[in-house]
């Protein structure tokens, strides 16, 4: 699976951001987003399960960050509201052929990762 995402941007605190994730190739079980904060380990932020729709969120964006996708256009989306200067980092699209485990290491397609700066 090859991921194209796009979107990132800055943006000052309490804006909003959609990311987009383009993917082409085998469909996937599950979609997700992950992000690197600048000095820091990559996180987990979303992730989709394609067929059903259903999403897992970290507790850190929910309420604030909503996943969807597009079966026709096998895409994926990232609405991220009321933005907050420690969402800073480079997010990446991921794919995954399972669903059920939220570990980087589940998911074995990347995008080349977009940056997101909320400015405070």
């Amino acid at each position: 699976v090859q991921l194209q995402a796009s979107g990132g941007g800055l943006v000052h605190a309490g804006g909003s951001l959609r990311l987009s994730c383009a993917a082409s190739g085998r469909r996937s079980g599950a979609m997700a987003w992950f992000r690197q904060p600048p000095g820091k380990e990559r996180e987990f932020v979303v992730a989709i399960r394609w067929i059903l729709g259903d999403a897992y969120y970290a507790d850190s964006v929910k309420g604030r960050f909503t996943i969807s996708r597009d079966n026709a256009k096998n895409m994926a989306f990232l609405q991220m509201n009321n933005l907050k200067p420690e969402d800073t980092a480079v997010y990446y699209c991921a794919a995954a052929k399972d669903w059920g485990w939220f570990e980087a290491s589940n998911f074995d397609s990347w995008g080349q990762g977009t940056l997101v700066t909320v400015s405070s």
